[in-house]
């Protein structure tokens, strides 16, 4: 296995196409792929943390693999060695409650916090669209949880 950069829209296209209950992210500052024998199987994406609170960490947006042994772990790293490289102090990234969390946990993650389901993101301030033409939820239901790995120490 080996991690190789990528575009933005190579790992639109891969999470599109392989992720269980994400869309692709909107937008991004950076990516990571996974290579194994030439072929792409998995990607990792960074962007600006969502949560107003949280501004100036990095908030990791997607892992998506093919399943391989490892791989979420191993782009996770990948992502906070180019995010503490950039001089980012903190990263974050969520997890839907019903999942493990071991994966974050294995990349030094520690819980943040438990967040309550959220009926809706649509406020008056930013109008969200949360379904698609089909009536479909274009954002996956139930609580989540919020895990935060410090890269650095803080002077």
């Amino acid at each position: 296995m080996k991690i190789v950069p990528i575009t933005l829209k190579q790992a639109k296209a891969f999470i599109g196409e392989h992720h269980r209950h994400n869309r692709p992210p909107q937008g991004w500052l950076f990516g990571c792929g996974l290579e194994v024998d030439g072929e792409l199987r998995g990607v990792a994406t960074a962007g600006r943390p969502v949560a107003r609170g949280l501004a100036g960490a990095i908030e990791i947006t997607r892992v998506c693999t093919l399943g391989d042994k490892n791989a979420c772990s191993q782009l996770y790293g990948a992502i906070c060695r180019a995010a503490k490289a950039l001089g980012y102090q903190t990263a974050y990234t969520y997890t839907l409650q019903a999942e493990s969390g071991v994966t974050p946990a294995a990349a030094g993650f520690v819980i943040d916090a438990e967040l309550k389901e959220r009926p809706t993101w649509n406020c008056n301030a930013r109008h969200r669209v949360q379904r698609d033409l089909f009536g479909n939820e274009t954002r996956p239901p139930g609580p989540k949880i919020r895990w935060k790995r410090a890269l650095a120490r803080i002077a």
